[in-house]
């Protein structure tokens, strides 16, 4: 039997907004698209997010509310929720990760852990 916490998979992709960061003013926007998979048996609710935000100087930042989006989405069995927003970084490098507090129709409530994943402006990485 799988465990709540694993029951919740998620898959993040990034993208480095050129148009409109400004690297002079160490202004670097970064769009994420978020897809939390329900590989369970219950459906659940996204009630809270928790996000640990670190750019390459360092400097860490926290974002805790409710929701995503706006939203506190039902994620069915075997379905998918996917959303897309952004943060702004003053360097070309950071490293986002968090969870998210999910409650089942039981109120059973667990975290799902979202693993860290790199923003980084395109050739900053080789």
């Amino acid at each position: 039997m799988t465990s709540l916490e694993d029951s919740i998979k998620v898959e993040v992709k990034t993208e480095y907004i050129e148009g409109q960061s400004s690297p002079t003013e160490e202004r670097y926007l970064f769009r994420y698209t978020i897809t939390i998979v329900n590989l369970g048996e219950k459906a659940v609710t996204l009630k809270s997010r928790y996000w640990s935000i670190t750019d390459a100087n360092n400097h860490n930042s926290e974002v805790r509310g409710e929701g995503v989006v706006g939203e506190t989405p039902t994620i069915e069995p075997d379905s998918a929720y996917q959303y897309t927003s952004g943060t702004v970084l003053e360097t070309p490098l950071g490293v986002m990760q968090g969870s998210y507090t999910m409650i089942t129709g039981e109120g059973e409530s667990f975290k799902a852990q979202i693993p860290p994943f790199r923003l980084a402006v395109p050739g900053m990485l080789h």
